[in-house]
Formats: structure tokens, sequence, C-alpha cells
């Protein structure tokens, strides 16, 4: 499957970046089952701590407009290596919307096509929370 429109969009997100501390600017697009594709970009904060990702801005602004069903996830940096999301994203991820593709993208030209499993293996899910 060719996701070439989802790394479009992932890449035009990326230019609403607000990083004016890291300089680093990410893009994020997620694809719903449907085929509706939800964009993001990181919003830096001077207090670190809030900052945002793109991928948890994508995947929030699909939760609250009723999506729940994910097909795959972009992400798009000015790397020239792949980049993958950080660790509160892929956990955010693994609760939310499960083993879906993550395409990685290398200077925008390139791509790698991953599972959720395969970035966060033995992850702690909601069905580590069900008593036994």
């Amino acid at each position: 499957m060719s996701y070439k429109k989802l790394i479009k969009a992932a890449t035009d997100a990326k230019r609403y970046s607000y990083s004016p501390y890291s300089k680093f600017r990410v893009g994020a697009a997620l694809l719903t089952n449907s085929g509706r594709i939800y964009t993001g970009c990181n919003i830096e904060n001077s207090s670190f701590g809030l900052t945002i990702c793109a991928e948890r801005t994508a995947l929030f602004k699909a939760i609250s407009e009723g999506r729940k069903n994910f097909k795959a996830l972009a992400i798009s940096t000015d790397s020239k290596d792949y980049i993958s999301p950080c660790g509160a994203c892929r956990q955010v991820m693994m609760d939310l919307v499960g083993n879906i593709d993550v395409v990685l993208t290398k200077g925008n030209r390139e791509h790698k096509i991953l599972k959720l499993y395969d970035l966060l293996p033995h992850a702690f899910t909601p069905k580590n929370l069900t008593r036994n």
C-alpha cells in the first residue's frame, strides 16, 4: 500500500510547528479506517514538560472529533535520518490506536513502515489493568 498522500499531509503539517526552543519541526498525519486524515505538529513551551508532540496532536484531534479506528500514522521531520515517536507518544498510541502502521520518513523522500508493536514491544496496555 502506498502512503504517499499521508506522508505529504505529515510534511505539510510540519510547517505549523511551533518549535522556537529545539528548532526541531515535526509533522504527523493520522489515517482513519474510513480514509480521513488528521494532522498535527509539535508545539513547544518554555516549560518543556508542557510541550506536545505532533503525533499526539493529530491523535487527540481525531479522538476529540469522535474517530476511533485508525490505519496508519506518518511522521515527518527535517532530519536526514528516520525519526520514530518518543516513548510518551508510543504509549498513548498503544492505548488509543493499537498496532497500526507507523510510517517513518527520511528526508521527506524515503520512508519505511513499521508496526507500532515493533516500536514498543512488551507494552503496558489497558489489558494489564484488568484484575484476574
